[in-house]
């Protein structure tokens, strides 16, 4: 019954459209009426300013991470490979699919970095690294993520095979890699077609 209770309010802290909140706060507008029409950072950064996205990229990393922290700290002990998993699992679904807003969020990039910082850090910062990496060679955000995404399962395979969290977090890092995928089909579509626009 307490897990439940984490796993509720997981999802509820994923759910938190910082996106939408800052837009509101900085500029009086809902970003969902700009742009991609999209909460996540991206289209932040695009309409609200660079900053701001990047504030927003951040808090949506934090409350991934935080979603698997702060159970550990009230529980005062380590939580498990699976509960972990769990947890963060409900984080990034409750970042896509937001009850608050009709279940339309964002596309789960940031929370999903932060998920995966607090429960396999090495990993995820390398995923991040790559990241980075890809994005300034072609300065469009959604090739960043669909490359990490691909990237992601394979450096699990390579930096924690064997060891008990990889039978728990390799099979979710395949299922997330679909998922990024889905969730940036619309990208995937001007990709196609070469309308995607880059950043800068």
């Amino acid at each position: 019954m307490k897990f439940l209770l984490f796993a509720s309010a997981a999802y509820l802290l994923g759910s938190i459209p910082f996106g939408l909140l800052v837009g509101r706060a900085v500029k009086g507008i809902d970003v969902r009426q700009y742009g991609s029409g999209n909460i996540g950072a991206t289209n932040v950064f695009r309409v609200v300013g660079k900053k701001w996205g990047i504030f927003v990229f951040l808090l949506d990393a934090l409350k991934g991470a935080s979603a698997i922290l702060w159970p550990a700290l009230i529980l005062h002990q380590a939580l498990s490979a699976p509960q972990m998993v769990v947890l963060g699992v409900t984080a990034i679904l409750g970042h896509s699919f937001p009850v608050w807003l009709r279940f339309k969020g964002g596309k789960g990039v940031a929370t999903s970095l932060g998920v995966f910082l607090a429960i396999v850090p090495g990993p995820a910062f390398a995923t991040f690294l790559f990241w980075m990496l890809v994005f300034f060679l072609t300065r469009i955000l959604s090739v960043a993520s669909l490359a990490a995404a691909v990237f992601f399962p394979v450096v699990l395979f390579f930096m924690i095979r064997g060891t008990e969290i990889f039978r728990w977090v390799f099979p979710v890092g395949f299922c997330l890699m679909g998922f990024i995928f889905f969730t940036h089909r619309a990208n995937i579509r001007r990709l196609l077609k070469g309308d995607e626009r880059k950043l800068f």
